[in-house]
């Protein structure tokens, strides 16, 4: 009996999300026992309660809710394919792994911080495999409309083209002809027009020479190839830019000097805000006020408290994008709302 290709690809996603899911807990989970047996004095009671509580843990969600929850979404049931707006998978995710690792690390580092020792600082764990974690599960559910073989035809970027066009050009009167005859030897004599320029706000029909378009662009030449694009591949781009900035963030949290201090709680908490961003699809309007909220705002001020405390332990560039971001949306979104700004005749 053969399968088909769809129960091979839902086979082969929940795999690697269930992977993505426990992963993680068992891999942070493991260091923390490890940190555990050092401060108790090489106590292996200790050690293998913790990976006993991770096991167990593991079990319990994974039977009482992951399971289920995939049961509903794969028999689509009326509830839950009523929802369109939030992707249930996602936030079941962040509770389940993301929150919990987090509170390990900064539980982690609590524990050094009261013994004033320096066990270990979980230098690349938290980013190269917690928000690794969660970005695979991020373009899988970006990209499990699709199809894997062939021709992409469900994401639809092919039709989110916004390179530059040609388009035409509309006539704007701004020179206007008077004949004066009885004008003296100076001036313009009878037959000759005098040019005078005339000051109109710009029509509110007026097209510029470069706009966007919605028509693919292509080219047939010899190197055709490098117009080439699939809308497959630049998920993995866009999940990748979506996380960067709370990449970053949590970063700063292997510095020594940051990681034992009390700044880390404020620090995973920030960033476990952000990764609430996850939850809503990626083409809601709304996830351009919650990654403000969310993200470049609070991220700004923390940024900004970092470089005061410890220097200069994040780049500068990161602080000036949050605020940038922050203040654009400002403006465009509520400023230009206001009867100041939506005068033509400014700019």
């Amino acid at each position: 009996m053969l399968v088909s290709g769809k129960t091979v690809k839902l086979i082969l996603y929940e795999v690697l999300q269930f992977a993505a899911l426990v992963v993680p807990i068992f891999v942070i989970m493991q260091r923390f026992a490890s940190l555990i047996y050092d401060v108790k004095d090489k106590d292996r009671t200790a050690y293998w309660l913790v990976v006993a509580t991770s096991i167990a843990y593991v079990t319990s969600v994974t039977l009482l809710v992951w399971v289920p929850l995939k049961y509903l979404i794969v028999k689509q049931r009326r509830f839950i394919r009523g929802i369109i707006q939030w992707r249930p998978t996602a936030l079941v995710y962040l509770i389940l792994c993301t929150l919990p690792c987090f509170a390990i690390l900064i539980a982690a580092s609590k524990v050094q911080e009261d013994r004033k020792c320096n066990y270990d600082h979980f230098d690349e764990l938290p980013v190269s495999l917690v928000l690794f974690s969660l970005v695979c599960v991020d373009v899988i559910e970006r990209i499990r409309p699709c199809r894997l073989l062939g021709k992409s035809d469900s994401l639809g970027y092919e039709l989110d083209m916004t390179g530059p066009t040609l388009t035409h050009l509309e006539q704007v009167t701004t020179v206007s002809s008077q004949l004066h005859p009885d004008k003296g030897q100076n001036g313009p004599t009878q037959g000759h027009p005098e040019a005078s320029l005339t000051l109109s706000p710009r029509p509110p029909s007026i097209a510029y020479l470069y706009s966007s378009s919605s028509q693919p662009q292509s080219y047939s030449g010899p190197l055709g190839f490098l117009w080439r694009r699939d809308g497959r591949s630049e998920v993995f781009v866009d999940s990748f830019m979506f996380w960067l900035d709370t990449v970053e963030m949590v970063r700063v949290t292997g510095e020594p000097q940051v990681f034992c201090s009390v700044w880390v709680l404020p620090i995973y908490i920030l960033a476990f805000l952000s990764t609430l961003r996850m939850i809503i699809t990626p083409k809601n309007p709304l996830l351009s006020f919650a990654g403000i909220a969310l993200q470049d705002l609070p991220f700004f001020i923390m940024r900004v408290a970092l470089i005061v405390k410890f220097g200069y332990v994040t780049p500068v560039l990161y602080a000036l994008k949050n605020v940038l971001v922050s203040l654009t949306f400002i403006y465009f979104t509520f400023l230009t709302k206001l009867k100041i700004f939506r005068s033509q005749s400014m700019f």
